[in-house]
């Protein structure tokens, strides 16, 4: 049973180890009928997003993948990678079925117990590629995000098996196997522009020798003004696939400026975006770009994003085609779990990431 509202919020340590330290998250706070944001979660004013930066005139692209292998399709792909950073797709050929199965399925693995939830936690799961967490990074956040999370990093069906959460595994998989032919397909015509004509075994470990999928959970907020469901970020991925539900929430923000552009929710797309990985790779000819979701007072939001990675093993820098005709490089060499390390050791901070691996 969970203990009374005033007892937690009596000190605010009793907010860490109801949500941290028991697993409740916060949709354990939101669940108890909190009417008042904890002061943790109370983000600084420039956090928190005014409609003054929103530009509601404003869309990314949505690009039809029906016939992938257009010549108008691709250029819409990679000029959205080079401008925008991010896009819709739709009529991409993962069933439906498959996309509202995870969905559920993030659902009901937030509707387990506190206690059950909590032996996914870096406390207690027996493997670091399962791992259920709330905000970013608690012990680096000043002001914490209204987020909780479970991250799955794939390794191998047999792994999962034993593994993952089996109250959401089988649907997070077939997602996740079901994706895999759009994610070759974007990967394919986004080099081609880049003046590779095929991935060859290095080129697949750098661009998708790994996979993780995370099911959020963003509970409804009492003050959603006042905090932020994710801050301000770039993924750290070669390309993020994003599953969004009907609620909405995405903010992505327009390359060169300090306005901010709302992603609504299309029924059976996905939100594809550009992460710092390729946009090394491409030495910033594409994009990636900063995004952060809204905390919500009425509703509780989930989404399920497949992050594609190099392998944490590989090192990353601008590809030889891209600078063999004399272009200088931008982006060091780095190891790619270095890089990663950097990512998870501090709040999110926009595009700071990236320019850790920037030439000095």
């Amino acid at each position: 049973m969970a203990p009374a509202l005033s007892t937690i919020l009596s000190d605010s340590r009793n907010i860490k180890i109801f949500v941290v330290d028991e697993g409740h998250g916060v949709k354990g706070l939101s669940d108890i009928g909190l009417q008042t944001l904890p002061k943790q979660y109370i983000q600084p004013p420039r956090e928190q997003i005014s409609t003054n930066t929103i530009l509601t005139e404003e869309s990314i692209p949505v690009i039809d993948m029906s016939n992938p292998n257009d010549q108008v399709v691709a250029d819409m792909i990679c000029n959205a990678a080079e401008k925008w950073g991010f896009f819709q797709i739709i009529n991409h050929g993962i069933p439906l079925t498959v996309l509202d199965n995870v969905k559920n399925a993030t659902h009901k693995f937030y509707g387990l117990p506190a206690q059950e939830k909590k032996k996914y936690s870096k406390e207690e799961s027996p493997t670091n590629n399962v791992r259920y967490g709330t905000s970013f990074s608690p012990q680096a956040e000043k002001a914490l995000e209204w987020k909780d999370w479970l991250s799955l990093f794939y390794v191998s069906d047999k792994e999962a098996s034993a593994f993952w959460p089996s109250i959401c595994r089988d649907e997070a998989l077939e997602y996740r196997k079901k994706s895999e032919h759009v994610i070759k397909k974007l990967l394919e015509i986004l080099m081609k522009r880049l003046n590779i004509t095929s991935i060859d075994e290095t080129k697949k470990s750098l661009l998708m020798g790994s996979t993780r999928i995370n099911l959020n959970y963003y509970p409804k907020c009492p003050n959603p003004d006042l905090t932020i469901g994710v801050g301000r970020h770039s993924d750290v991925s070669t390309l993020t696939i994003l599953l969004q539900d009907e609620i909405g929430g995405l903010y992505v923000r327009k390359l060169d400026s300090d306005y901010w552009i709302h992603v609504p929710p299309i029924d059976g797309s996905l939100v594809i975006n550009v992460g710092d990985a390729l946009q090394i790779l491409s030495n910033g000819r594409y994009k990636s770009i900063e995004h952060r979701v809204i905390a919500n007072g009425n509703n509780n939001r989930v989404s399920v994003p497949i992050f594609v990675n190099p392998k944490p093993s590989d090192v990353i820098g601008p590809l030889p085609e891209v600078l063999q005709n004399g272009e200088k490089p931008t982006y060091k060499q780095l190891l790619y779990s270095e890089y990663v390390r950097h990512f998870f050791k501090k709040p999110h901070d926009g595009k700071e990431t990236v320019d850790f691996a920037k030439v000095q």
